[in-house]
C-alpha cells in the first residue's frame, strides 16, 4: 500500500508538508530500506541508521536546526508520519530511526548547549547511534524503583548497577542513563548522564535475543565515573526529563503499530483477492469480507486517535490521556489485524520470514515497551478519574 493509497494524508490533522514527506519518505524505504534483512541484525541496523542519516530523514528526530535538525522542535505528527511509513516497509527501519530519537531525545529536550552541539549533529547525520537506558531487571513500568545509583565524588559522578531490555544495546555509541542520585524520595531523587561506549568500568553485560531481532542488551556499570559535565538538566531533574522523552515518543509508537497493520491489512487483501478455493478467490466468501472489514476499521479508529494526540501535542497541549489511547488502540488493534492476516494467509503465514510472519512478531513487543498496555490502561483512568474529581467533563 503506498502513500498515494492512504486517505488519511489528507485528514485535517496533518499539513501539506507532512503529506509531502510521507510521499516522499514512501517512495525512498522502497528503495533503501525495504530489502535490508539478514542473520547479522548489528550491521543491519547500522547501514539503516547510515543510510536513514545520509538520506536526512535522522534530522526529523533531533530538535535545533543549529543542531542539525530539521525543525527547532520535535514535530509530533513528522515522527509518526516516519514511523508508520518506515514500519510499512521494514520493522528494523523503523527501530533505527525511533531509536536515534528516543536515545537522544532527552539531549533534544533538556541538554546543555554544549551538550547538544557535541552530540546531536552526529546523531542526526547517522554517524553515532544512540540509546535510552531507563529499565533495570526490577524497574520496568515502576521506575521509581530504580536501583541503580550515581554517588557524586568531586567534579564526578560514580555510576554503579546495571540496566537492561536497552534497544541499540550493544552497538550504541551514546546512552542516555538514569540514576539515583538521592536529592529526594522516590522519582524525585533520579538524574540524567550521558554515558559514552568505552567509558571504563561500562560493559555490554549481556547480549539479549528476542522473537524479532534488533539489537538488545543488559548493560553493567562499576565505578563508571562520569564527569558532572555529562549530566543532563538539574540533579534529581532525570525522572522529568525521561517522561518528556517519553511522552514526544509515545505516541510514534501508535504510529509505529499502524505502519504494522497497514502491512498486514495489504498483504491480507493481497492473499484475499489471488488466492483461489472452491471454484473462488478467498475475497468472495463473505466470512473474508468481514475479516477484512474489521481490520480496515481497527487500523482507522487507531490512526484517528494517534494523529488527534500528535496534532493535539503539536498545538501545546497536554496529550497524557490521549498519547494513551492512542497506543493502547493502535498496537492491540495492530496485533488484531495482524493474527488476522496469518490466519487468512493460512500455512504460508507461519513460514519463517513470510512477510505476514514478520509482522506477528514484529507488534508484539509494541505493547510492552514504551508503557505496557495495562500501564496505559491504568493512566487513562487517572486522567479519567481526575478530571471528574476537579469537576471538568470527562
Amino acid at each position: 500500500m503506498t502513500a498515494e493509497r492512504l486517505p488519511h494524508l489528507e485528514w485535517p490533522f496533518l499539513e501539506d508538508h507532512h503529506r509531502s514527506l510521507a510521499r516522499e519518505l514512501d517512495a525512498w524505504a522502497a528503495t533503501h530500506a525495504a530489502h535490508i534483512h539478514s542473520d547479522d541484525v548489528d550491521n543491519d541496523c547500522r547501514t539503516l541508521v547510515r543510510a536513514l542519516g545520509q538520506a536526512g530523514w535522522l534530522r526529523h528526530a533531533v530538535a535545533g536546526t543549529h543542531n542539525g535538525g530539521a525543525t527547532n522542535t520535535l514535530d509530533t505528527r513528522t515522527l509518526c508520519l516516519i514511523r508508520e511509513t518506515l514500519a510499512r516497509h521494514n520493522g528494523l527501519a523503523d527501530f533505527a530511526f525511533a531509536m536515534q530519537g528516543l536515545g537522544s531525545g532527552a539531549i533534544s529536550l533538556a541538554g546543555s548547549p554544549e551538550q547538544q552541539a557535541r552530540y546531536l549533529p552526529r546523531v542526526a547525520r547517522g554517524e553515532a547511534i544512540s540509546a535510552f537506558a531507563l529499565s533495570e531487571p526490577e524497574a520496568g513500568s515502576d521506575v521509581a524503583a530504580m536501583a541503580c545509583a550515581a554517588r557524586l565524588d568531586g567534579d564526578h559522578y560514580v555510576l554503579d548497577g546495571e540496566k537492561t531490555w536497552i534497544s541499540n544495546g550493544g552497538i550504541a555509541d551514546i546512552y542516555v542513563v538514569f540514576a539515583r542520585t538521592g536529592e529526594a524520595p522516590g522519582s524525585r531523587g533520579i538524574s540524567a548522564f550521558i554515558v559514552e561506549a568505552g567509558t571504563p568500568g561500562f560493559d555490554i553485560a549481556e547480549r539479549i535475543d528476542v522473537i524479532a531481532p534488533h539489537p538488545l542488551a543488559r548493560l553493567r556499570f562499576s565505578n563508571c565515573r562520569i564527569p558532572v559535565a555529562q549530566r543532563i538538566g538539574a540533579a534529581g531533574e532525570g525522572f522529568k526529563v525521561a517522561m518528556r522523552t517519553l511522552d514526544v515518543f509515545r505516541t510514534s509508537v501508535a504510529a509505529a503499530a499502524l505502519g504494522f497493520g497497514r502491512r498486514a491489512l495489504d498483504e491480507a487483501l493481497h492473499r484475499a483477492t489471488t488466492r483461489r478455493m472452491f471454484g473462488q478467490v478467498l475475497a468472495d466468501f463473505q466470512l473474508t469480507q468481514s475479516k477484512l472489514a474489521q481490520m480496515a476499521t481497527t487500523i482507522d479508529g487507531a490512526a484517528l486517535l494517534t494523529y488527534r494526540a500528535a496534532w493535539q501535542r503539536d498545538q501545546g497541549r497536554n496529550v497524557t490521556r490521549e498519547a494513551a489511547m492512542a497506543k493502547m488502540a493502535a498496537t492491540e488493534g495492530a496485533q488484531t489485524v495482524i493474527d488476522a492476516a496469518v490466519q487468512l494467509w493460512g500455512g504460508l503465514g507461519v513460514v519463517s520470514e513470510q512477510p505476514v510472519e514478520r509482522l506477528y512478531r514484529e507488534i508484539r513487543s509494541l505493547r510492552i515497551y514504551e508503557g505496557a498496555t495495562e500501564v496505559q490502561q491504568i493512566i487513562i483512568a487517572r486522567e479519567l478519574l481526575k478530571d471528574v474529581r476537579e469537576g471538568q467533563p470527562a
